[in-house]
């Protein structure tokens, strides 16, 4: 019973120390005025192997900040997919 008390004491604690950091991210300041939309979210997800290795090395992101929301992330997932090869290549 008493591990039992422990066990759920620390899953509450961990979910708060969670919610308090996640409370505390920022993203930066948007200083575009023309965010990148479904056709650059395609072409960044084409290249996401290229960015994140360039990621590695320099200051480069893998994702576009700002950009203009769902469209942009639908067309980031289709450009990746293309890429990475879709799930279709396992198929067969």
């Amino acid at each position: 019973m008493r591990d039992q008390i422990s066990k759920h004491r620390k899953i509450i604690l961990f979910v708060i120390v969670s919610i308090v950091m996640v409370g505390c991210a920022s993203q930066p300041v948007s200083t575009s005025w023309d965010p990148p939309g479904f056709f650059m979210g395609v072409v960044h997800g084409f290249c996401i192997l290229f960015s994140l290795i360039g990621s590695i090395f320099t200051d480069v992101r893998i994702y576009a900040f700002p950009n203009s929301g769902g469209w942009y992330d639908l067309g980031y997932f289709i450009g990746a997919a293309m890429f990475l090869g879709g799930g279709g290549a396992s198929a067969s």
